[in-house]
């Protein structure tokens, strides 16, 4: 979905008709917002947000996606006409504490798994919340993740629920690459060079390491990714065994601490 109307929505939504606080207080002129972080991080979807604010006729400073930031920096600032500037403020701030918190989780996951494996891919879901899709799948790849599926429509991928209501798998044709999510250590090796990739779904450790030299052996130009139980703890041993680490995690960052301040223009 295109971002500014997004960011349309997310500003109609907290600021339908009136700032009342802003009114009561008559709060004219012009000003300047800074969104400050309290913590480290990366910044994440800073672009879009400058873009919509631009059009809301404020001059805009921003660090760019992927630019690393640590306590105490400004990620955005704003100058412009006050009852604008508090408008933008709750949606904005939220929005980059969010988007920076999914960037900067990410990018520790990304770090951790190349420890083990400098090739890892960390890819995420199709699991990001309603509304926020655009936002946070941007966000992954600013803190150097990838995308594994962005929808329905962009790739094939059998999983165990199409499993049980398709029954046999004969011959596979597609255009698309074709990725298969097997039940069991059978399915595995029956599938492996049926797939381009196999999805390895809450296989423990210990499977792992002796099923997929057996799979990279029946089919060499297999792809092999894991998911399930994956944690920051154990994430160097999963990229051992795999190409692709595919998880959910970043959505569920904690947000970033971040702060705002605003004030009258000297």
């Amino acid at each position: 979905m295109n971002p500014e109307r997004l960011l349309e929505l997310y500003f109609d939504e907290d600021c339908p008709y009136f700032d009342e606080t802003t009114e009561l207080l008559k709060i004219r002129g012009a000003g300047n917002m800074k969104i400050i972080s309290r913590e480290s991080g990366i910044a994440a979807c800073t672009e879009e947000l400058s873009d919509f604010l631009l059009k809301e006729e404020l001059k805009v400073r921003f660090l760019p996606s992927g630019s690393h930031f640590k306590a105490g920096d400004t990620i955005l600032a704003a100058e412009g006409e006050l009852r604008t500037l508090f408008r933008a403020w709750r949606v904005s701030q939220t929005l980059l504490s969010i988007t920076c918190a999914i960037a900067t989780e990410t990018g520790r996951l990304v770090k951790l798994a190349r420890k083990a494996n400098p090739n890892a891919v960390i890819a995420t879901t199709r699991k990001p919340h309603p509304g926020m899709r655009y936002f946070e799948l941007k966000a992954v790849r600013a803190g150097g993740g990838e995308v594994h599926r962005n929808s329905l429509s962009d790739s094939i991928l059998i999983t165990q629920n199409h499993l049980r209501v398709a029954g046999e798998l004969k011959n596979l044709r597609a255009l698309k690459k074709i990725e298969l999510e097997p039940r069991n250590i059978e399915e595995a090796v029956e599938y492996a060079k049926k797939a381009n990739l196999l999805l390895l779904d809450h296989f423990p450790l210990s499977e792992l390491r002796e099923l997929v030299p057996r799979l990279r052996e029946l089919n060499p130009s297999l792809e092999i990714a894991v998911a399930g139980n994956i944690t920051a703890e154990n994430i160097g041993e999963y990229a051992k065994t795999a190409d692709v680490i595919i998880t959910s995690a970043p959505y569920y960052a904690r947000p970033l601490d971040l702060t705002t301040r605003i004030e009258r223009k000297s």
